[in-house]
């Protein structure tokens, strides 16, 4: 949308939220054992791959919000023994990065974000800080995907959020987030 330069900022807030509530209910349906087993990735399991993701967005979206929890984001590396323990934990992260990009326009994508990292405080562009954390979540779902391969559980789509032909499948989905495909879309004044 023309003169909405945050528009695209809480698209891929809502893309980041519904990747993630398809993978994570897909691995609704794995037993325990298959959730925890050691699996080929840069985390050992599925377990520690996703809960990876969930302690970084924790990291990264307190200091968007001006906190300044820093590396007791990290001290339990895996906070959610379970899918729906970490299902729940990470809608409540994605629900708090849609209410960062939500209140964005054009002079808040270049506002300066304090990111505490213990010894020292990294400050960075809030909208290349977004970025990085969508590609963050986008590399490590993309490693949990082809560890679901290996399970009873077939990996669901999640690259297809864009595509405008794809809206009435999502449509289901995106009521179960609370969301229509138009409030996705709406340009802010």
């Amino acid at each position: 949308m023309p003169g909405d330069a945050a528009l695209p900022f809480r698209a891929l807030a809502r893309n980041n939220a519904w990747a993630n509530h398809r993978l994570l209910s897909a691995c609704a349906g794995l037993s325990q054992a298959e959730f925890t087993a050691p699996r080929t990735g840069f985390f050992p399991s599925l377990r520690a791959t996703l809960n990876h993701i969930l302690v970084i967005d924790r990291f990264y979206i307190d200091a968007m919000e001006g906190g300044t929890l820093g590396p007791a984001a990290w001290a339990e590396p895996e906070p959610c023994a379970t899918p729906a323990a970490l299902h729940r934990a990470q809608a409540a992260e994605d629900r708090r990065l849609i209410a960062v990009t939500e209140g964005l326009d054009e002079a808040g994508l270049g506002r300066i974000v304090a990111v505490h990292r213990g010894s020292r405080v990294q400050r960075e562009r809030m909208d290349r800080l977004l970025l990085h954390l969508f590609q963050h979540g986008i590399h490590h779902r993309g490693q949990a995907h082809a560890m679901l391969s290996g399970t009873s559980v077939a990996p669901p789509q999640l690259d297809e959020f864009f595509a405008e032909e794809e809206a009435p499948l999502r449509a289901g989905e995106f009521a179960e987030l609370g969301w229509s495909e138009e409030a996705v879309w709406a340009a802010r004044p």
